[in-house]
C-alpha cells in the first residue's frame, strides 16, 4: 500500500482529519521511529471540514503509540492474586458466556453491567447496546462520557426535548462575542481554539470572555477573564442575564413566541444584583457588568463549555443556565450564535446517538418512554417488554452496585475507570470486590488491568473500520488501514461473538462494521439524529458528513411530531424545538454552590483539568516521547498569597489530603491560580507516577438530574512536607513510576 488514507484522530471530540502514510513509499527512506520501527506518517487533512488540514501534538504523533506495550492475547485468571494465563479466544468467549448465562439465572439480567468508552466507534456502541439492552434485557450500559458530557445531553433534553448541539465550527469564525466557560479550549481542544483565536485576531470589535479560576492559556487570549470562585457559575450566570434584563437586552418577541418557563426564571435572576454576584463570585463588579454588555450588544454571540461546567454536582442547572442566557436574547439558530458544548471525546456523541448511556436507546431514544421501547423491540424482533422500563445503573451506580454485591459481572472497554472515576480509594476496593471483571482494551499494563479477572485484546484506532461522530455532529469514517497485533479484534466483533453464544445468531449475523452501521442507521429515521443518508460507502467516496443526513424517500420507523430538517449545519433555524408544544423552555434555578465547600479543616478549593500533551489517563499518551516529554512531572498549582501563609517555596513537596485521600506534588507558585484554590493535572495514575493521583482526592457526590460526579472541586488542606533539593538548571525531577518495558502479553 503506497497511498494515504483519510482517517480521524482518535484523542477528543474536536474530531479532526488526518491523512495517513505507510512507512515505506516509493524511491523514498521508510519513515521509522527513533528505535527503527516502521512508522506510518501522520499530517493533517485539508479536505476535512471540522480541522481543515489542522493537527495538534497529539494526533500528530499518533501513530508513534500503535505497536508498543500492546495486550496480544486473552488473559485469564480465577482470582486477583494470581498471574494471568494466555487462553484462546474460545476458552476466553466460553467463560465470558457461561459467566452470564449463570448469573442470569440466578440473579438475573440486572447483576450484568457494561462500562464502555468515547473511544469505542458508533458500531462497538450499537451492537454493545442490542447485547445488552435488547437481548439481554437490562440497561446497565454506561460509559465514561457519563463523567464527561452527561449534564450537557441532560440540559439539552431538558431545554430543547433532545440531545444535540445546535451549532457547527462555522460559527467559530462567525460570532461577534464568544463565551467560553469551563473550558480550556487552547489545552482541550487546540483546533477550535485556534479557528476562533484567528477570527478574533482578524476583527477587532469580536469579544472573547473566559470564565475560570485559572488564567489558563484560553483565558490570556481573552478581551476579559473572568477568574471566578469554584461553584459560582449559576451565580454569574443569573448576575448576567439579570443586567440583561434590567437594561433591556432581551428579546421579548422570540420569548413569547418559541420559550416556555420564562416568568420563573425572571423571577429567580431577580435576586442576583451585580453587587451580590460580584461579591460572591470575587470578580470585580464593573468586569460582571463588561460580561453582560459584551453580550447584550452583541448580534452573534456563542457559548462554549466543556468539563468546567458538566463535572459538577449542579452541572445540568450550569449548562440550562448557560442556554437560558441564549433563550432570552434569541442567540440561537442562526450563524455564529447558540450553546455549544464541547464534546471531551472522540465518539462521545456517536455513543450518545446509538444509545450509549443507560437512560438511552438508538437514534435519541428514551429507555423509559414506551413507544420508544417498542420501536426498537420491533426493530431487532425481539418480543415486547424484552427493553427494561427504567434507566440502568450510572457510571458511580456500578460502583456501589459493585459494594453492595449487587454487580456480579462488570465488562470495561477502552476506558481506564481505576483512574477516572472519582474517589479512587473507595473505587478501588470496590473492584475488588467484583467477582468477575472483564477487561477489553488495546494496552497492557493499565491500572484498571489490575482488577480484571479476563483481559481481551482489542483492535483500536488504524485496525478496524467504523465511524465517530464529532462535535459538530460530522460523522467520519475511520478505515482500517494495518493488520491488528497478535490476536486482537475489534470490540463489535466480541460483543455479536458473545451474542451468538448466548443464542441470538439472528440478532448479530453481521458480516463487517459497514452492515452494522447500516442497520444503526436505520434505527434513526425520523429522529433528530437522522443518519439514513449516511453509510460507509458514501462517506469513503463523498468524505465526512453532517447529520441530520435524511435518506430521500425513505420508509420507516415513525416520525417525531414534525419532520426533521434535511442536513443541515445548524439545528433550530426554523425557532421550533423537539418539545411537544415546539417550545424550548427555560430553566429557572438559583446557585448551591458546591457539594464541598471549604471550611476550616479543609480550607482549599482542589479543582484539576487536561494539560495539552495528556489524554485518557496516560494509556496513549504515556506510551509517546514526544507528548510525555511535554509534560514530564506532576505538580499542584498555589497562589502567592497561600504558598506564603504556608512556608510554601517553588518546587518544595506538599501533601494534599482531603477526607477520602491523600496525594503529594512539587509546589508550583503562581498568579494563575485565583487565591484559595488549587490545581492538579489529572491523567497521572499509580502506573505513572507515585501519590499523584487527583482522583484519589475527589468525591462522588452527583448531580441529580445528570448521574455526572462534582470531579471538578473538593475541599482540601496542604502540609509541607519538605524542601527538594533541586538539580543544576532542572528543578524538581518527580519519578514518573513507570513500569519497566514489559512484554506485550
Amino acid at each position: 500500500m503506497s497511498e494515504s488514507i483519510k482517517t480521524l484522530c482518535p484523542y477528543c471530540g474536536v474530531g479532526c482529519g488526518l491523512e495517513v502514510t505507510p512507512p515505506a513509499q516509493a524511491n523514498k527512506p521508510t519513515n521509522r521511529d527513533a528505535q527503527g520501527n516502521p512508522l506510518w506518517k501522520v499530517q493533517g487533512d485539508r479536505s476535512h471540514p471540522s480541522s481543515q488540514g489542522m493537527v495538534c501534538v497529539k494526533g500528530a504523533t499518533i501513530a508513534e503509540s500503535l505497536g508498543k506495550d500492546r495486550l496480544l492475547h486473552p488473559m485469564v485468571r480465577d482470582s486477583l492474586d494470581q498471574p494471568f494465563q494466555r487462553v484462546s479466544w474460545d476458552e476466553a468467549f466460553d467463560r465470558i458466556v457461561n459467566r452470564i448465562q449463570k448469573i442470569r439465572s440466578k440473579r438475573g439480567a440486572d447483576a450484568i453491567c457494561f462500562y464502555g468508552s468515547g473511544q469505542l466507534q458508533t458500531e462497538d456502541y450499537y451492537t454493545a447496546q442490542k447485547l445488552l439492552k435488547g437481548c439481554l434485557g437490562t440497561n446497565n450500559f454506561d460509559a465514561n462520557s457519563r463523567l464527561c458530557m452527561s449534564s450537557a445531553v441532560a440540559a439539552y433534553i431538558q431545554s430543547f426535548g433532545y440531545d444535540g448541539p445546535p451549532c457547527c465550527y462555522d460559527d467559530l469564525e462567525l460570532t461577534d462575542c464568544a463565551f467560553l466557560i469551563g473550558t480550556n479550549t487552547a489545552e482541550c481542544h487546540p483546533i477550535i481554539f485556534n479557528r476562533l483565536r484567528k477570527h478574533h485576531k482578524k476583527n477587532k470589535n469580536v469579544k472573547l470572555i473566559v470564565v475560570d479560576p485559572r488564567r489558563t492559556t484560553t483565558a490570556e487570549a481573552a478581551d476579559l477573564h473572568l477568574a471566578i470562585h469554584p461553584g459560582t457559575d449559576i451565580d454569574l450566570m443569573n448576575g448576567i442575564a439579570h443586567l440583561l434584563m434590567r437594561w433591556g437586552y432581551i428579546d421579548t418577541a422570540f420569548i413569547d413566541e418559541c420559550t416556555s418557563g420564562f416568568p420563573d426564571y425572571a423571577e429567580v435572576i431577580r435576586h442576583y444584583p451585580p453587587e451580590l454576584v460580584a461579591r460572591k463570585c470575587g470578580i470585580r463588579m464593573d468586569d460582571l457588568e463588561t460580561a453582560a454588555r459584551y453580550w447584550g450588544e452583541s448580534g452573534r454571540v456563542l457559548s462554549l463549555w466543556s468539563m468546567g461546567v458538566n463535572q459538577s454536582s449542579e452541572g445540568t442547572a450550569k449548562a440550562r443556565t448557560i442556554i437560558n442566557l441564549h433563550l432570552m436574547t434569541a442567540q440561537i439558530g442562526k450563524p455564529g450564535a447558540g450553546p455549544f458544548s464541547l464534546t471531551g471525546q472522540p465518539n462521545a456523541m456517536g455513543g450518545r446517538e446509538a444509545g450509549g448511556l443507560s437512560l438511552l436507546l438508538p437514534g435519541y431514544r428514551f429507555v423509559t418512554n414506551p413507544q420508544h421501547r417498542q420501536e426498537v423491540e420491533q426493530f431487532w424482533n425481539l418480543p415486547p417488554g424484552q427493553i427494561a422500563p427504567k434507566p440502568g445503573r450510572s457510571a458511580w451506580d456500578i460502583i456501589t452496585g459493585l459494594e453492595d454485591r449487587e454487580v456480579e459481572f462488570l465488562w470495561v472497554v477502552a476506558t481506564n475507570p481505576l483512574v477516572s472515576m472519582p474517589d479512587l480509594e473507595r473505587t478501588k476496593a470496590a473492584m475488588s470486590r467484583s467477582p468477575f471483571t472483564v477487561y477489553s482494551e488495546a494496552y497492557y499494563p493499565t491500572e484498571t488491568a489490575a482488577y480484571a479477572h479476563v483481559l481481551l485484546p482489542a483492535a483500536q484506532w488504524s485496525e478496524k473500520s467504523g465511524t465517530m461522530t464529532n462535535s459538530e455532529r460530522v460523522v467520519t469514517l475511520c478505515p482500517a488501514f494495518r493488520t491488528p497485533p497478535g490476536e486482537a479484534k475489534a470490540d463489535w466483533e466480541v460483543f455479536a461473538e458473545v451474542g451468538r453464544r448466548l443464542g441470538f445468531p439472528q440478532q448479530f449475523a453481521f458480516k463487517n462494521a459497514a452492515e452494522v452501521y447500516a442497520e444503526y442507521a436505520q434505527l434513526t429515521r425520523n429522529r433528530p439524529c437522522d443518519q439514513t443518508g449516511i453509510s460507509h460507502e458514501r462517506l469513503k467516496t463523498e468524505g465526512p458528513m453532517q447529520w441530520p443526513c435524511r435518506e430521500a424517500g425513505g420508509m420507516g420507523l415513525p416520525a417525531l411530531h414534525r419532520s426533521p430538517v434535511a442536513s443541515s449545519k445548524r439545528l433550530y433555524t426554523d425557532l421550533r424545538f423537539h418539545t411537544p408544544d415546539g417550545r424550548a423552555r427555560f430553566g429557572a434555578y438559583h446557585s448551591k454552590g458546591l457539594a464541598e465547600p471549604p471550611d476550616p479543616d479543609y480550607p482549599f478549593v482542589l479543582t484539576n483539568g487536561r494539560l495539552y500533551g495528556h489524554w485518557h489517563t496516560l494509556t496513549r499518551t504515556g506510551r509517546i516521547e514526544k507528548t510525555a516529554a511535554m509534560h514530564p512531572n506532576p505538580f499542584i498549582e498555589i497562589h502567592p498569597r497561600d504558598a506564603q501563609k504556608l512556608g510554601i517555596q517553588e518546587n518544595d513537596w506538599v501533601e494534599v489530603q482531603s477526607r477520602r485521600g491523600k496525594a503529594r506534588f512539587p509546589a508550583k507558585i503562581t498568579k494563575a491560580i485565583t487565591a484559595g484554590t488549587l490545581f492538579v493535572p489529572m491523567h497521572w495514575g499509580f502506573l505513572w507516577a507515585d501519590d499523584a493521583e487527583a482522583n484519589a482526592l475527589t468525591h462522588p457526590a452527583l448531580c441529580p438530574e445528570s448521574k455526572q460526579p462534582e470531579l471538578k472541586a473538593c475541599a482540601v488542606q496542604l502540609v509541607p512536607v519538605g524542601t527538594q533539593v533541586k538539580a543544576a538548571g532542572v528543578g524538581v525531577e518527580v519519578q514518573p513510576g513507570v513500569l519497566s518495558p514489559v512484554a506485550s502479553l
